[in-house]
């Protein structure tokens, strides 16, 4: 990595968490004008059109409103592509220059990073997982006997995922009452699930990708809310899964984090207790867990830190599942790895982990007593990582706050 000169760019605009080593993509627009794909430096981002030279072979990816262009290349593009960003960011020479073109955060409109393409959701964490089977399954063993044999998920809703500040309607749908007959109206147990999600690159049309080939096609992270109406969902996924429960939002942080920043943080996962089929044995591969702590803030209070290390299944390994059927992938494609928990209560990435199921109420600063989101609600995810040049890399925060749905 290129070190800045004390008189560049990054030198003069870097704030901690957004520095050099960095530099997430996102989509951005000023009034009056088109969406731009840039890169955050700092409260600053840049159009990435205004940094790569228009006889690059890079400028025609990057001259675009969003990254869905740039995710049809390959690592090597971004890679080199993240190289060049980092030279001209971090020279003297093109400091003024950049500068005159920067926008303050604060004065530009923040899209949809990319465009989703098909959208996994998994359920890769045991303390989540064990803990939702504790819940809800008290009589039973708390994990399903398939869940240490592959990482389980369902087939999500792309087209109901929103970047950050995005209200979230609250859902209706058919809840369970005691008397065994369900009533329709706006879901009771609304709930969040902390997840880190991953954007998928270099397509593979009807092929496979094995755990070995995961860096070439994960692009870049994101903070991930997986919006969920626990009592709609509890009424209708057996036997096929989560539908109207889940499908209504899920909110991701308006910025991508490359998977290069990310480097210095990989860490092993969780010590395997169970033999892997071939094409999800792990055990040679590179490690594809991330060293990174998650906060999750209700209405300003800091109810959970969730640590991403905790997660047993990986995304390779998710990657590789999703594919080995011969699915394929598209550029722009995106899985979210599941709520993330950790073996602490104050670790738990979930609502309704947090409260078990209602029963343990959470008081707040306000002193108001909770138990799941209610109208005007509001629900922050941070999440921060350490560089190889030891600065913090800080996620782009996912926010969404809680409205009434209306009623005609």
């Amino acid at each position: 990595m290129t070190t800045p000169s004390p008189d560049s760019f990054v030198a003069r605009y870097a704030t901690e968490g957004f520095g050099i080593a960095h530099l997430p993509y996102g989509s951005f627009s000023t009034p009056g004008t088109a969406a731009r794909l840039g890169v955050r430096v700092g409260d600053h981002v840049v159009a990435l059109s205004d940094l790569v030279a228009q006889d690059s072979d890079l400028y025609p990816l990057v001259d675009q409103s969003n990254l869905d262009v740039l995710l049809t290349a390959d690592r090597a593009t971004w890679d080199r592509l993240r190289a060049d960003l980092q030279s001209v960011l971090s020279a003297a020479a093109d400091a003024d220059r950049i500068a005159a073109v920067a926008r303050p955060l604060a004065g530009v409109d923040l899209h949809m990073p990319f465009t989703v393409a098909d959208y996994v959701d998994f359920y890769g964490n045991e303390f989540h997982a064990a803990n939702v089977g504790r819940i809800f399954r008290p009589e039973h063993p708390p994990l399903l006997p398939n869940w240490k044999h592959l990482p389980v998920g369902y087939h999500g809703r792309a087209g109901t995922i929103v970047a950050s500040g995005t209200d979230i309607r609250r859902p209706h749908g058919l809840r369970p009452e005691t008397d065994g007959v369900p009533s329709y109206g706006p879901s009771r147990r609304l709930d969040i699930e902390a997840e880190m999600g991953f954007v998928l690159g270099s397509p593979v049309p009807g092929g496979r990708v094995p755990l070995s080939e995961a860096d070439n096609h994960v692009f870049g992270l994101t903070l991930t809310n997986d919006w969920s109406a626990r009592d709609i969902q509890n009424y209708e996924y057996v036997p096929l899964g989560p539908n109207l429960g889940k499908s209504f939002a899920t909110t991701i942080s308006p910025w991508i984090t490359p998977l290069a920043a990310l480097d210095a943080v990989r860490v092993a996962p969780p010590t395997r207790d169970t033999p892997l089929a071939e094409y999800l044995d792990d055990a040679d591969e590179r490690p594809w867990s991330f060293d990174v702590t998650f906060e999750v803030v209700l209405n300003g209070d800091v109810v959970a830190k969730p640590p991403f290390a905790s997660t047993y299944w990986t995304a390779a390994q998710m990657l590789a599942h999703m594919t080995v059927n011969g699915a394929g992938l598209r550029a722009g494609d995106f899985f979210a790895g599941g709520t993330i928990s950790g073996p602490e209560k104050d670790q738990r990435g979930s609502f309704l982990e947090l409260v078990w199921g209602g029963a343990e109420p959470v008081t707040l600063s306000d002193g108001s007593s909770f138990t799941f989101l209610r109208d005007g609600d509001e629900v922050t995810l941070r999440a921060k990582a350490t560089a190889a040049d030891g600065s913090a890399i800080l996620f782009g925060e996912c926010t969404g706050r809680i409205v009434e749905f209306p009623t005609d």
